[in-house]
């Protein structure tokens, strides 16, 4: 018993990769290299140790990431002018036929990436892979009487004819980056990705309330409250105000969203976007509709029920599919993709029940109606002898 916990502790320690401790104080190098401060980066699992002489204003780095896949790329720079990738001078690392390299890009636009030197010196760039992640090691020649920089990270997944792929446009990517004291080692994130993220959880909030919560309720007060004689006209009334404030909630999250699109140039989810522009246009469509209802004997009262019904199904299930989508993108904790999971569960379950109650009702009601009817011809049936 004693030999078997022994193996077992043993197979643990086998598993756990010294690249990826918990803190970059943890973590060693070969060849004697010593840095003077370490960060633990705020995304991508990665880290920075690093030296500067401010006398020669030279930056030693050693920069440690887990790359996307083991074909992948790492990347860290420096962004002159601002905070963000458009004006990164970058350092890439990947495998090129079997050999780690380290190439210098200047990411002058998200379409244009180019292999060139960078704006500053660049020397003893080498880099290594092993452990799961990869390690970039340079020495950077700095302006005169640099104290901060603005750094900028990241991974990826592919290196296409020695050229690294596009990375992911996920929030851990996009929020890869934070200006460095390198005297005093503190790192402050980019407060406008933090602002963007702040919208990006308004933008999840709102949408996830109104077309994933409120309009399948109204759908549901629609459908099996109004079977119910004693509920007309309530039901029609609890409808239209859960309809219509879904739709406002829903517009709000919808304005939202282009506003975090017009800010986010060259990130583009297509078919998020495009589930939310048409979502946008059919509740529009719906909400016009109300004000067309003809009344119920009137001719066209039949087709503007089928139209009514159709579109409102269909906010129904591209409302759900689009929250499910927006969860995926914004990876929030699971906790949040669970609630909402237990809710729509919910209301499904309650869908159903009522669904069964209402078939129940309406097949009684027809029951009795010809049982009303035979009766009466029974009743006739001798004055027609």
């Amino acid at each position: 018993m004693e030999s078997l916990k022994i193996l077992g502790l043993l197979l643990i320690i086998s598993l756990i990769r010294p690249s990826h401790s918990l803190t970059c104080t943890s973590q060693t190098f070969t060849d004697n290299k010593l840095y003077t401060h370490c960060a633990d980066l705020t995304t991508l699992s990665s880290y920075l140790h690093w030296k500067y002489d401010s006398a020669t204003s030279s930056l030693s780095i050693a920069f440690i990431a887990p790359p996307a896949s083991d074909s992948g790329w790492i990347s860290w720079g420096i962004n002159p002018n601002g905070t963000g990738m458009i004006g990164t001078q970058a350092l890439v690392a990947f495998s090129l036929n079997g050999t780690m390299t380290v190439n210098t890009y200047n990411l002058a636009s998200y379409a244009q990436i180019i292999p060139q030197n960078l704006s500053f010196e660049v020397s003893d760039k080498s880099a290594e892979h092993g452990g799961g992640v990869m390690r970039i090691f340079a020495t950077v020649k700095l302006p005169e009487k640099t104290t901060t920089i603005n750094q900028v990270w990241q991974v990826g997944a592919a290196v296409t004819n020695g050229f690294p792929a596009k990375h992911e446009f996920q929030t851990a990517n996009l929020m890869a980056k934070s200006t460095l004291d390198l005297t005093s080692g503190a790192s402050t994130g980019d407060s406008g990705a933090s602002d963007r993220m702040k919208k990006k959880n308004i933008h999840g909030v709102l949408n996830a309330v109104s077309w994933g919560i409120l309009f399948p309720i109204g759908i549901i007060i629609a459908r099996y409250m109004r079977t119910f004689k004693s509920a007309d006209p309530a039901w029609f009334y609890l409808h239209v105000t859960c309809q219509v404030s879904a739709y406002a909630i829903g517009v709000a999250g919808w304005a939202t969203g282009i506003k975090l699109g017009s800010e986010s140039k060259g990130v583009q989810y297509t078919t998020h976007r495009n589930l939310g522009i048409t979502l946008f246009a059919l509740a529009t469509l719906q909400v016009f509709a109300l004000f067309l209802r003809p009344k119920k004997d009137h001719k066209f009262r039949t087709a503007w029920n089928f139209y009514h019904h159709g579109v409102g199904y269909a906010i129904l299930v591209l409302g759900i599919l689009n929250v499910f989508k927006g969860l995926s993108m914004l990876q929030p904790e699971d906790k949040w993709k669970t609630a909402y999971i237990i809710v729509i569960s919910i209301l499904g379950g309650i869908a159903v029940l009522l669904e069964l109650i209402t078939w129940i009702v309406v097949l009684g009601r027809k029951s009795s109606k010809s049982t009303k009817h035979y009766n009466g011809e029974s009743r006739q049936q001798p004055l027609n002898i």
